[in-house]
């Protein structure tokens, strides 16, 4: 038992976890603290806040597939190290530049009538936004590439191997934040940058060693399929599969080992060959994603970033609004932690009964039957919805507004600022109660609590689907592609999160908050219909028959057109 237990822990897999445990704690506390940082220097202005988001969501819109086509074209352990170093040294970089502002923000607002201090806040978004990049980079190559090669051909392992990973960032998403707010709590910004930086550059050392080892013990991990030309992708996502599984489609691309591999002749490229090319594969991977079988499941789960229904900062705002204190809205993320690692749960006993591609399916079932308590809450006693107020009143002054933000450093801040976005509500943050002397009537709770209600119950759906769609495009798409497929995924995800801010931009008020959890439902809705016509180009009249499924082969998670289905 004792050589088990010791073998566990030395193994490839255990590594794994504990080097995207560290990495994920990391990144937790940096954007958390980043949020609260750029707040507390811009005098409680949400301006810098918003304007760190919006760089972030459309970086990663705009160079998505050219990041994952990097992935593709480079050894995995240099991508994975690479990635690794610069992430950490950006946030090092960072956390050393937001020191000396604290340290010396009323000298520099002197110099250069205060230009200087606006280059520092340039530069600490530009490095900031270099950091996101770079974690963007190493959770495809971890979490897209090196989970798939380090589970080998068993499916089964590999879906208990993203739930887990999935339970980290679940449980590193509540407990990374609070960890960091205690340290600025009880010291201050300065000492929390100085923290930050400590802990990367310790954790950018181990992470390095981890990989390092994962590697080693992985011989796989040093082969990989060689980049296709894009003539031939085309031909490749265009063809129908029907004559084989998709273990077969990838085995019958050669195996190489990308760090010896060499291009077979040296081009010479003109200036303006080389300028197109960035937009070229900008073009190439948006067009292989779209030929890709597992296209519709994968812009199903896109849809469902279009959503009020979250705990960010758009629904905590609203809460706020509605009378709900701080200490009930830490409860209720921990409830949605709790729901969320329940649907990693479901999910692998799910698959395990039904197979693959039916778990999405009931996923989304459950998931749209839990919101279906959210639009009915938009009715209800307490509900502020109000159509007939005007959303584009004061807009510029909720935007701008200088008024103190709830207290940073407590457990829910962490979802007011995770996002990075402002919180359009500000305005009205503070509860109608909170002045006993002035406010009316408490409102009634009965609105709110069944649209909470709703949002920690799909998280169970939420997730069992989320992981679903990921081991799909895992299982689906060819090794040479899945570092750029799944960077225009991202590019999608990060699409259609900024739609549902500009949504919010539109109808800031808490009297419209009602039409956005409408129009919030509808996406959901609309995003399992696209994986309900997925299921059903894949497994056609068998869509409802329910099966235990061999581990190993998992049948039911061939790409549309395999007749090879049982």
């Amino acid at each position: 038992h004792l050589g088990s237990v010791i073998a566990y822990f030395t193994s490839a897999k255990f590594l794994l976890y504990l080097g995207h445990a560290l990495s994920t704690w990391g990144d937790r506390m940096w954007h958390f603290a980043v949020s609260v940082f750029l707040v507390e220097l811009y005098g409680n202005s949400l301006l810098l806040t918003a304007v760190y988001g919006l760089v972030v969501a459309g970086s990663v819109l705009l160079l998505g597939a050219l990041i994952g086509d990097w992935v593709d074209k480079n050894s995995r352990l240099k991508v994975a190290q690479t990635s690794l170093v610069v992430q950490n040294s950006s946030v090092i970089l960072c956390g050393v530049i937001l020191m000396i502002i604290f340290l010396f923000k009323t000298q520099l607002l002197t110099l250069y009538h205060g230009w200087l201090l606006t280059l520092c806040y340039i530069l600490v978004i530009t490095i900031a936004n270099i950091a996101n990049l770079a974690s963007t980079a190493t959770a495809i190559t971890i979490q897209r590439d090196w989970i798939v090669v380090v589970a080998g051909e068993d499916r089964s392992k590999l879906a208990d191997m993203n739930a887990t990973i999935r339970r980290i960032d679940q449980l590193t998403n509540i407990l990374a934040p609070m960890a960091v707010g205690q340290i600025m709590t009880f010291g201050s910004p300065m000492i929390g940058c100085g923290f930050i930086s400590g802990w990367n550059l310790m954790s950018m050392c181990v992470e390095y060693l981890l990989l390092w080892k994962v590697y080693q013990k992985t011989p796989t991990l040093a082969h990989k399929s060689a980049k296709v030309e894009a003539s031939e992708l085309k031909q490749l996502n265009v063809k129908k599969e029907s004559d084989m599984k998709p273990a077969e489609g990838v085995q019958l691309i050669i195996e190489k080992d990308v760090t010896g591999f060499e291009p077979q002749q040296e081009k010479e490229v003109g200036c303006a060959a080389r300028i197109a090319e960035p937009f070229i594969t900008f073009r190439d991977g948006w067009v292989a994603y779209y030929n890709q079988p597992v296209f519709l499941a994968g812009m199903g789960l896109a849809f469902l970033y279009m959503t009020v229904l979250g705990f960010d900062c758009i629904t905590t705002g609203y809460a706020y609004t509605q009378g709900l204190s701080g200490s009930v809205l830490s409860l209720l993320m921990g409830a949605s932690a709790v729901t969320g690692i329940m649907g990693t749960v479901a999910f692998t006993w799910l698959r395990r009964k039904c197979g693959l591609i039916r778990t999405g399916l009931i996923s989304g079932v459950a998931q749209f039957a839990c919101l279906i308590l959210c639009a009915i809450s938009v009715f209800m006693p307490g509900s502020p919805m109000d159509l007939t107020v005007s959303p584009f009143a004061d807009i510029s002054a909720r935007l701008f507004e200088n008024e103190p933000l709830p207290t940073i450093a407590s457990p829910e801040a962490e979802m007011i600022f995770a996002t990075g976005m402002p919180n359009l509500l500000n305005g009205s943050i503070a509860p109608a109660n909170s002045d006993p002397e002035m406010s009316p009537e408490p409102v009634p709770l009965v609105s709110v609590s069944l649209l909470f209600a709703g949002v920690i119950a799909a998280r169970v759906g939420l997730w069992s689907f989320d992981l679903t769609v990921t081991q799909l495009l895992q299982e689906n798409v060819i090794e040479s592609e899945r570092g750029i497929i799944n960077g225009v995924q991202n590019s999608m995800n990060y699409l259609l999160d900024l739609l549902h801010f500009i949504m919010v931009i539109l109808a800031p008020n808490p009297e419209a908050f009602g039409l956005l959890v409408l129009i919030s439902v509808s996406f959901v809705a609309m995003g399992h219909i696209m994986y309900f016509r997925f299921a059903q180009k894949s497994l056609g009249k068998q869509l409802f028959v329910c099966h235990t499924p061999d581990p190993k082969a998992a049948p039911d998670s061939s790409p549309p057109g395999n007749t090879s289905t049982v």
